[in-house]
C-alpha cells in the first residue's frame, strides 16, 4: 500500500517530468498548465495544490533529486566533508542519472533554476562545514555545476574521478 507522503512525492515527480517531456519539443515559455496535467495524468487542480507555475514544480524536482543525493549519500561516507575527491566523484555519478533533467534546463535557458538550487544545497550544507565566504562557496557551486554540466555535455570521456579530481585540486589547492 502506498502512503500519502509517497502518493504526493510521485504526483510531484509526474508533473515535473511530464514539463521536463513537453521541454523537449517547446520552449519553456510555451508550455501550458493544460498540457503538463494531461502528459502527467493529474487533475488540473492537483498540479495547482502544488504549484501555481510550471517553474516552481521543475525547482521541486531539482529539490527532491538533492534530497535523494543525501540519502544515498549517507549509505556511502561516514564523514560530510562534501569537498573531497571521493564524494564529488559520487556526486557527478549520482546527478548523471538526472542528465536528461540538467542537460534540458541549459539547453531551454533555466540555468537558473540550477545554479539557484546548487547555491542553496551549498549553503545549507557546505559553508559552515568548511567556514567558506559566500564568495568562495558561490565560485565552488558554479565550478561544481559548469563541470558537471561539461562533463556530460562531452559525453562523460572523462571517468568521474578524473573530474572529480580536477574540481578537488582546483579548490582545495588556492592559488
Amino acid at each position: 500500500m502506498i502512503d500519502n507522503r509517497n502518493k504526493t512525492r510521485f504526483t510531484r515527480m509526474c508533473i515535473a517530468e511530464a514539463i521536463i517531456d513537453l521541454l523537449k519539443k517547446d520552449d519553456f515559455n510555451r508550455i501550458k498548465i493544460s498540457d503538463v496535467v494531461k502528459r502527467a495524468g493529474v487533475a488540473r487542480m492537483t498540479f495547482y495544490k502544488y504549484y501555481d507555475s510550471c517553474y516552481k514544480a521543475l525547482k521541486d524536482y531539482l529539490g527532491i533529486i538533492i534530497s535523494d543525493y543525501l540519502e544515498a549519500r549517507r549509505y556511502h561516507f561516514e564523514n560530510d566533508d562534501y569537498m573531497e575527491t571521493e564524494h564529488i566523484a559520487f556526486a557527478l555519478e549520482f546527478f548523471d542519472q538526472y542528465a536528461d533533467f540538467f542537460l534540458i534546463l541549459k539547453k531551454k535557458g533555466l540555468y537558473s533554476l540550477m545554479i539557484d538550487g546548487v547555491n542553496d544545497f551549498m549553503k545549507e550544507h557546505i559553508m559552515k562545514e568548511r567556514n567558506l565566504t559566500l564568495y568562495e562557496l558561490y565560485s565552488y557551486a558554479g565550478g561544481l555545476l559548469n563541470s558537471f554540466l561539461m562533463w556530460e555535455e562531452n559525453g562523460k570521456k572523462e571517468s568521474s574521478l578524473a573530474v572529480a579530481k580536477a574540481i578537488n585540486h582546483q579548490f582545495n589547492n588556492p592559488l
